[in-house]
């Protein structure tokens, strides 16, 4: 692992680093929010608030891993442009983007965009010890546990005035869902950091009096933390009995309010991405009931992806009604790679995964990292591993994923050597 974490080090250096600096907007905040596939930049390009958020995040955690005070004042810049824009004052929430100048261009309020904030004020607040980044990812939460839910789980789209609406935005393959493994696994995920900064808000002091009388403040005897932490474990309760087929092993993709699946979708790149953030979950929870339930859950996954969709050194992107896609996704590879290594260090007898997190990282390099002067990864490969013409920065495609493989790669070899 020493090897590859080097090597991640150094690509986050010199290739991701430098290339999402650059698109800096010195003059209305934020990032640029578009570069296409010929590395032409549009500066006037509506401006993604889950981009926004996840440069957020990226710049945060290139800070905590590498150490570099260099970096703290584009995770500033970033969040600048988060609270002064992305937030909606008058409703509350995140807008869904904004045009080049930071204004509301679409109001949607969607559960996925909540979420993402929090996940990266969280980490934010980890790296600037910012307090009120941290009281903004509460205020998130708060809202998110209030206004975006049903007695049945977390729903998805809402106007600017959180009223529902068709969730068209992360809907896919010819349906319109009510509920998606992807929300659901993203809010986990934005919780799961939040609920691990909070033990830091009073000097890590929450298992003693000081954070005892701390976590008493909050209303009905409950702590923000405990509440925080029984939201995670609902779901899990989720995952384990709506969202996991057991017979398939695997996740649904689709479902209707009350978690009927509606298509018969196999995601491996959200398959080997649920892996490991699960796995976080729990290390994160600390809770042994949860851990033994829930784990084996992982383990299953982890298999059946190295099984059906590991294949030519990378990994397929999904298969409906089983037909495999065969595109090569940037952020699949990305998320192949530390789902394997997680899966190698639960079970460390089963060294192919490490051999296979290692093959899609020489992989990576030889063929989605554009060798172009002024570029990053391509969006995607063909079957003949060719580029397709897609951007290189929209609202989706971000620093998020290729960045955290960087830092969960160096994160897990130094953890290892400690």
């Amino acid at each position: 692992m020493k090897t590859l974490a080097n090597e991640m080090r150094e690509h986050a250096r010199k290739v991701l680093l430098p290339f999402w600096q650059g698109l800096k907007d010195e003059e209305y905040g934020g990032f640029y929010g578009y570069m296409g596939y010929d590395l032409g930049l549009d500066k006037e390009a509506a401006k993604g608030c889950i981009l926004n958020s996840r440069i957020l995040w990226f710049f945060s955690n290139a800070y905590l891993t590498l150490r570099d005070e260099k970096i703290l004042p584009y995770a500033r810049h970033a969040y600048l442009f988060l609270k002064e824009h992305c937030l909606d004052r008058e409703n509350g929430g995140v807008y869904w983007s904004l045009t080049y100048d930071g204004k509301p261009e679409d109001t949607t309020k969607h559960t996925y965009n909540q979420a993402f904030a929090i996940y990266a004020l969280s980490s934010y607040y980890d790296a600037n010890k910012d307090e009120e980044a941290l009281a903004l990812a509460k205020e998130l939460f708060e809202l998110i546990e209030t206004k975006c839910k049903d007695e049945y789980g977390y729903l998805e789209a809402f106007n600017v005035r959180f009223e529902p609406e068709d969730n068209d935005k992360l809907s896919e393959n010819g349906v319109m869902a009510e509920k998606t493994m992807n929300t659901l696994l993203h809010v986990l995920e934005a919780y799961t950091e939040l609920y691990r900064v909070l033990d830091q808000e009073n000097g890590g002091a929450s298992g003693g009096v000081e954070g005892q009388e701390a976590e008493g403040r909050e209303a009905d005897g409950i702590s923000l933390k405990e509440r925080v932490a029984r939201a995670i474990r609902y779901m899990l309760d989720l995952v384990e009995t709506k969202v996991y087929n057991r017979e398939a092993g695997r996740q649904e993709v689709f479902f209707d309010r009350t978690w009927h699946s509606l298509i018969d979708l196999y995601s491996y790149g959200h398959d080997i991405e649920a892996s490991w953030l699960i796995d976080r979950a729990l290390e994160v929870l600390g809770d042994s009931v949860y851990t033994e339930k829930i784990s084996p859950i992982t383990r299953t996954i982890v298999d059946n992806i190295y099984h059906r969709a590991y294949a030519d050194h990378s990994l397929m992107n999904e298969a409906e009604n089983g037909n495999n896609d065969t595109t090569r996704v940037w952020w699949v590879q990305a998320e192949a790679v530390v789902g394997f290594l997680n899966g190698y260090q639960k079970v460390p007898e089963h060294e192919e995964y490490q051999k296979a997190a290692e093959d899609i990282w020489e992989f990576i390099k030889a063929y989605l990292v554009d060798p172009r002067e002024g570029s990053e990864w391509y969006w995607s490969l063909d079957q003949d591993r060719h580029p397709i013409e897609k951007p290189i920065v929209e609202p989706w495609k971000c620093p998020y994923h290729n960045g955290r493989m960087c830092f969960e790669v160096i994160r897990r070899f130094e953890e290892a050597g400690r």
